[in-house]
């Protein structure tokens, strides 16, 4: 273990496991360690004795849950939007051809008591029950605006500069009501919270044709697309190609007690004695906690079901996003559910988590909403954890530390930290204008 390396990286999550994939293709040489014997870290998938021993404190899950190899229960499960970020990050590492994707049924909104299907297009604005007659319209004026808006081609403006032009000048143009734009922003653009209404327009816009193309790509019910076995699947397949380029993986190493050298920066790596040394530490905020601090809080639900969730047309696998205004809440609420369509579970079973950043100390309470929405359960399990992000400045302790997952059911968030912090590393930006094609196992 004594070797010099470029990076040393501590932990296997899902963020860790991409930049290590990242770095290795650029030819770095990378050391990738984990206290865990098992891959993922808070991102780990569990089948069902490990999610017993976790929630219920045994192994013994009673037998009519079915084998407990059937279960691959993902402990931060995200979907991906099929022509996002994310899918051509592991398009450009390469690591698709370790991983079989398959399209997501449904995606949906929760609006005024109910839950709907996310209109993505002029077309199916006017078919949706989401707004009146005349509401449609206006709505559908504004679609086509967005499909045909090009960034590079002004006559498609309409004389509006949305580098300047905010999202809610932007909204009331079109004369649309709020609770239109309430599904809009969370639903399609995927906001967290309402304060992109005060920011240039552009973005939204971007996130509303990401939206559209995802969801044309594989003609399904949504824009996502999810690996069979779930997400598990991905730290392996990362730790396969990293092995292709020449880097390391260890797991079950205790301590990983990160040194630093006379100017307090990260010089090294101890584990069980001895000392890997390396020019720049990267890991998640477990590993180096006193540069980090506390940001927040997630609640989280985990059922395991006998059917889909209600009102979702029978979709195998659905996201429902409920947007904070309909909750008279500060923070979104994401409904997950994925079944043994995607290997997750055994046939007939379905696994749904219900997140939202934590606002009180209850969240038995607090995600009652979105757990109503669920219908019978066979067995619920609630869990809150601690959200933290870096606070130390890498440039001068060159140790480069994850932000914690959110409360989010996509992959959009996660992403942009990777690849921020790939950039911070290596001074270079990912080159993501990749063939798209390169992921479609997903379709049948």
């Amino acid at each position: 273990m004594d070797e010099e390396y470029d990076v040393i990286v501590l932990g296997t999550g899902l963020k860790e496991c991409i930049l290590s994939g990242l770095l290795s293709v650029d030819g770095l040489k990378v050391l990738h360690m984990d206290r865990n014997d098992y891959y993922g870290g808070e991102s780990t998938s569990l089948n069902l004795v490990q999610l017993w021993k976790r929630f219920r404190g045994s192994d013994k899950p009673p037998a009519h849950l079915g084998a407990s190899r059937d279960y691959n229960v993902d402990m931060i499960p995200k979907f991906m939007m099929a022509n996002g970020i994310l899918v051509r990050t592991l398009i450009h590492t390469d690591v698709t051809k370790y991983l079989s994707f398959k399209a997501v049924d449904g995606s949906y909104v929760f609006n005024k008591g109910k839950i709907h299907k996310v209109p993505a297009t002029d077309m199916e604005a006017l078919r949706s029950p989401l707004m009146g007659l005349f509401e449609k319209r206006r709505a559908r004026k504004f679609f086509i605006y967005v499909q045909d808006y090009d960034e590079n081609d002004p006559k498609t403006h309409e004389g509006l500069d949305l580098t300047r032009v905010t999202t809610k000048e932007l909204i009331l143009k079109y004369g649309l009501d709020d609770n239109t734009i309430d599904f809009i922003g969370h639903a399609l653009a995927l906001h967290r919270d309402d304060r992109y209404l005060y920011e240039p327009a552009l973005d939204t816009v971007k996130r509303m044709k990401l939206y559209a193309e995802s969801l044309a790509r594989f003609q399904g019910g949504s824009p996502y697309i999810y690996p069979l076995y779930g997400l598990g699947e991905l730290p392996q397949a990362f730790a396969r190609l990293s092995a292709v380029y020449g880097g390391t993986y260890m797991l079950n190493k205790p301590e990983c007690k990160v040194e630093f050298d006379m100017e307090g920066k990260a010089c090294g790596v101890t584990s069980e004695g001895e000392t890997a040394r390396c020019k720049k530490v990267v890991c998640d905020p477990s590993y180096l906690p006193n540069k980090v601090r506390k940001v927040g809080k997630v609640a989280r639900a985990i059922a395991i079901m006998s059917h889909p969730i209600p009102n979702t047309d029978e979709s195998h696998s659905a996201q429902v996003i409920l947007p904070q205004k309909q909750l008279g809440r500060k923070s979104d609420m994401y409904l997950f559910c994925c079944s043994y369509s995607h290997n997750v579970a055994p046939k007939g079973k379905f696994i749904a988590f219900v997140s939202t950043e934590a606002e009180t100390d209850r969240p038995e309470v607090e995600l009652k909403p979105g757990i109503d929405l669920l219908g019978p359960v066979d067995e619920l399990f609630f869990e809150t954890y601690d959200r933290y992000e870096p606070v130390n400045e890498p440039s001068l302790d060159h140790c480069f530390v994850s932000a914690s997952y959110d409360a989010t059911t996509h992959f959009e968030s996660t992403v942009t930290d990777v690849l921020s912090m790939y950039k911070m590393i290596t001074g270079k930006t990912v080159d993501l204008s990749v063939d798209l094609s390169a992921a479609s196992a997903a379709e049948e």
